[in-house]
C-alpha cells in the first residue's frame, strides 16, 4: 500500500465570504513526506487564503485537503483546531511569542493542546531543552528571561522550536527569513533544515524570495497551483 503524501489538496475551491470577486482555486497540490518544499508569491497572490486552508483555519467549499492521510476538509472547526494542535507546526512571520512568558514556556505552549503530541515527547522540558541547544540558543535565557527580552533571531529560533516540539508531521513556516540578511537566511535555513530531518517532519516554507529556491528540493508558485480570482487581497 502506498504511503500518503504528506499533504494533499485536490479540487480545492474557497471563497471570503462577502468578497463576491475573490476565490481561490487549486486544482492540486501534493507534498510528498519529509519533503521541503518553498512556495513562492508576492503579496496578494493568496498564500495567506491557502495557508488558513492548509492548517485548517478555514474549511473549503468544495475539495479535499489531506495531511498525512488525515481528510480535515471533512472535519468541523473544533476537530480541525485539534488535529491541528496536534500534527501541524507553524512559524508565524511575526512569530506570536507570549511576550512576558519565559522563552521555554512558549516552546512548552502547543502541548497544553495536544496531548498525543505531548506523549510523544516524553521529558517534555528536556525536550524544549534540547531543541534550543541544537537551535543555538543560551539555555540560562530560556528560563531567565521573557521572550520580549530577546533579540530577533533568537524569537525568531523559538519560534522555530515552539512548531517543532513533539515533531508534528507537517511545518509550516510564513515568510521566517524575511527579515534577515543573506548570510543569517542561509544559517536560519540549515538550523531548519536539520531539525525538520531530525523530528521527521515535512516542511512547507511560504516567501516571495526566489533566490531562496535552491536551497529546497521544490519550489512551487502560487500562479502555478492556485489561480486566483483578483478583486481583494490576502
Amino acid at each position: 500500500m502506498d504511503t500518503p503524501p504528506a499533504l494533499a489538496l485536490d479540487s480545492v475551491a474557497f471563497r471570503w465570504a462577502g468578497h463576491a470577486a475573490f476565490g481561490l482555486h487549486v486544482p492540486e497540490f501534493h507534498i510528498a513526506r519529509g519533503a521541503r518544499v518553498l512556495l513562492l508569491g508576492e503579496s496578494g497572490s493568496g498564500k495567506s487564503t491557502l495557508l488558513s486552508l492548509i492548517c485548517g483555519i478555514n474549511a473549503p467549499e468544495t475539495g479535499s485537503i489531506r495531511v498525512n492521510g488525515t481528510a480535515m476538509s471533512t472535519m468541523g472547526a473544533a476537530a480541525r483546531d485539534r488535529f491541528r494542535a496536534e500534527h501541524i507546526g507553524i512559524v508565524f512571520q511575526q512569530f506570536n511569542l507570549l511576550p512576558y512568558a519565559s522563552p521555554l514556556d512558549n516552546i512548552l505552549l502547543p502541548l497544553r493542546f495536544a496531548p498525543a503530541r505531548r506523549a510523544r515527547v516524553g521529558d517534555a522540558r528536556a525536550a524544549a531543552l534540547a531543541l534550543t541547544d541544537a537551535l543555538g540558543l543560551p539555555r540560562a535565557a530560556m528560563t531567565a528571561a521573557t521572550a520580549d527580552r530577546l533579540s530577533v533571531g533568537q524569537q525568531q529560533r523559538v519560534a522555530v522550536a515552539r512548531a517543532l516540539i513533539g515533531a508534528p508531521a507537517l511545518i509550516v513556516a510564513d515568510e521566517p527569513t524575511s527579515a534577515l540578511d543573506a548570510a543569517s537566511q542561509a544559517s536560519f535555513l540549515d538550523l531548519l533544515f536539520a531539525q525538520c530531518t531530525a523530528a521527521g517532519s515535512t516542511l512547507l516554507m511560504v516567501s516571495h524570495d526566489e533566490r531562496l529556491a535552491p536551497r529546497f528540493d521544490r519550489s512551487v508558485a502560487m500562479t502555478d497551483i492556485a489561480p486566483l480570482t483578483r478583486g481583494a487581497t490576502t
